[in-house]
């Protein structure tokens, strides 16, 4: 599981230049991770995001790649998200420079109590997180929405046109699909839609070049990867 999301932020950190300026400076990123809470997400799917990302963050392999950047930091908020009108800022913007600054975004994320468990609206999700970025309190030339789910959009607006007015304000957006072994048949359409999950991801993962949809498993170690 650490070593899975590790991965997936390592490209994140690494492709992208510049550090965290402040207002009117430019030449920063700021990243978003944007986790699903909806109901077809059970207990263990949640632990996997949560413990995932936190342990991703702390990850040697991560650090190391923030360290690297031009200015040696990042800023990262943590939200999560569930049916149209279900958003949560969990941690918000914190500037990420060294272990303190992660182990510190990391043990919020892991404290906090679940925020929701309703429908999935991935559309809404990526609109409060563009609301994030206004709340920013720096000024992004670069900015990532990396959202995480097991479900298709079942609530609010196309995910497409979220898409859409998210990239046409240079957004990118990264998909991690959540692929889990022994899922609830309860669900079924809604995690397993035709074709699979990841490629019901990848038309609105977009942005740069760089945009990624990523399989994230549960219950499985293999991680694929596809541009």
């Amino acid at each position: 599981m650490r070593s899975t999301l590790a991965a997936i932020l390592l490209p994140v950190f690494l492709f992208y230049s510049g550090g965290l300026c402040a207002a009117g400076a430019g030449g920063d990123l700021e990243v978003i991770l944007a986790a699903d809470v909806s109901r077809s997400i059970d207990d263990g799917e949640f632990e996997l995001q949560r413990k995932g990302y936190a342990a991703a963050l702390t990850d040697p392999r991560v650090l190391t790649a923030i360290h690297a950047r031009a200015n040696g930091s990042v800023g990262v908020c943590f939200i999560e998200w569930s049916g149209e009108e279900d958003q949560q800022v969990v941690v918000d913007w914190t500037e990420i420079r060294d272990e303190e600054d992660a182990g510190t975004v990391a043990a919020a994320i892991l404290a906090a109590p679940r925020s929701f468990m309703g429908r999935t609206s991935i559309s809404a999700a990526i609109d409060f997180a563009m609301t994030r970025f206004a709340a920013a309190k720096w000024q992004a030339n670069r900015r990532i929405i990396d959202v995480s789910g097991d479900g298709t959009n079942n609530s609010g607006r196309a995910v497409t046109d979220a898409r859409d007015q998210a990239i046409a304000s240079g957004v990118t957006i990264n998909g991690l699909a959540i692929i889990n072994d022994k899922p609830n048949l309860g669900y079924s359409a809604h995690t397993q839609p035709p074709g699979g999950l990841p490629l019901y991801y990848r038309p609105w993962t977009k942005g740069t070049r760089s945009a990624r949809t990523s399989i994230l498993p549960y219950r499985r170690a293999a991680l694929t990867c596809s541009r």
